[in-house]
């Protein structure tokens, strides 16, 4: 008997189809359980997130009750995180003329050069100047030529705390007694 050659991938299809069908009914009673205990883990993650995420609202929400009492307004932002306000009317009423914010030229001893050379190194403001060693600032100076290493910083990061605290009376009084900056 002979079966003709187009009929043998036919035969191996429909034998294949068969099987698969077969294999695939028994393997589907597996399958119910496996899908069951995927969607019991599903479920019991929901869950969990809906959890989480209500303890995420309650904390933020506390979060923003004691911003609003700490922080009365955000325009004040920088200096309340320092908790020293620039009083530029009293600081104008001790020097007799306008002072304007984080002026290292406020500093006896400093002058624009001086203050130009401490920016370029990184220092802007009368903070940052009063907790800088004296050593850094004598080697910035040193750094900066002849001219500047000249100078001595001894009492800078003092007088630029009292700026930066705002004492503008006590740093006026102390520097009278300077000579250049230097005591």
């Amino acid at each position: 008997m002979n079966i003709p050659c187009i009929l043998i991938p036919a035969l191996v299809g429909l034998i294949c189809g068969i099987l698969g069908y077969l294999l695939g009914k028994m393997n589907s009673k597996g399958d119910d359980s496996l899908a069951l205990s995927l969607q019991t883990d599903l479920d019991a993650c929901k869950a969990n997130t809906r959890s989480l995420n209500a303890k995420i609202s309650s904390l933020e929400a506390d979060l923003a009750s004691k911003a609003s009492i700490s922080t009365p307004t955000q325009s004040f932002a920088s200096n309340v995180a320092t908790g020293i306000l620039f009083d530029g009317a009293l600081a104008a009423t001790v020097y007799g003329k306008k002072i304007k914010e984080n002026d290292l030229k406020v500093v006896e001893g400093i002058g624009p050069k001086i203050e130009a050379l401490f920016n370029a190194a990184g220092i802007t403001t009368w903070r940052e100047l009063s907790e800088t060693p004296t050593e850094k600032l004598q080697s910035i100076l040193d750094a900066g030529g002849e001219n500047f290493a000249i100078h001595n910083p001894s009492t800078w990061a003092k007088q630029a705390l009292l700026a930066y605290q705002g004492k503008w009376q006590e740093l006026k009084d102390w520097q009278q007694n300077l000579l250049g900056g230097k005591e």
